[in-house]
């Protein structure tokens, strides 16, 4: 069983990757064309089968297939719900940059964390990390416990203790991160993201304390441009 499943994954692999590599313009609409395709094709497979499925396509160079592999896994719900904290890491290995963390992070990992099929000191671990990726996957993590469209229904307490682990960190990639992760809680509950900010404005860049202000006061992180 374990031979066939193995040959299974490669054939699969190797037929997306060609798919999606003789794209002319790989757009994400024409992307995720190719990937609704295989998940038809999956769809009564095993977890086990659509995670190595999922790995083998994450080690190709290049973020559209590490964007298949990502969805693969979203909607195939066997897999979905077996993700741990070893399978996550594993997925999320090599990540090096905004979109490939987003997408890990709003997908998988915060997904997984909201369920609970993992534990909190894992994201915190993530939150201590010496790469800037991990540490921004932590605070997106908390997204999916507070984004309504994403199946959240409103943490502040797990949030907020990712953010308060990170609320000193001024690298780019981790402030913007912190600003949508208080401005996400703000949807749900306005009061504890007010209560933070104030508690930690010494600490928390200038432009975190704008945005999310700006969300609390009129709903957009950018009034005058009408950025939400």
């Amino acid at each position: 069983m374990q031979i066939a499943n193995t040959r299974e994954v490669q054939r699969l692999e190797t037929e997306i990757v060609e798919r999606i590599s003789s794209l002319a313009s790989p757009t994400t609409d024409k992307v995720r064309a190719v990937r609704r395709q295989y998940s038809k094709q999956i769809a009564r497979s095993s977890a086990e089968l659509v995670i190595n499925l999922a790995a083998r396509l994450i080690d190709r160079s290049g973020f559209m297939f590490r964007f298949v592999g990502y969805e693969l896994i979203l909607f195939h719900k066997p897999a979905l719900t077996t993700l741990d904290g070893t399978i996550l890491e594993r997925l999320g290995r090599g990540m090096d940059n905004w979109a490939a963390v987003d997408t890990f992070a709003s997908y998988l990992a915060g997904p997984a964390w909201r369920e609970r099929q993992v534990p909190d000191q894992l994201i915190h671990k993530w939150a201590r990390s010496r790469d800037r990726w991990w540490r921004r996957a932590a605070l997106v993590s908390t997204v999916p416990l507070n984004n309504k469209a994403r199946g959240g229904t409103g943490d502040a307490a797990r949030t907020l203790a990712i953010c308060e682990i990170l609320a000193s960190d001024h690298d780019d990639m981790i402030v913007k991160a912190m600003s949508w992760a208080l401005r996400e809680l703000a949807k749900r509950d306005a009061s504890a993201v007010r209560g933070f900010v104030h508690d930690h404005q010494k600490a928390l860049a200038a432009r975190v304390i704008r945005e999310v202000n700006n969300k609390l006061q009129t709903g957009l992180k950018n009034p005058k441009s009408g950025e939400g």
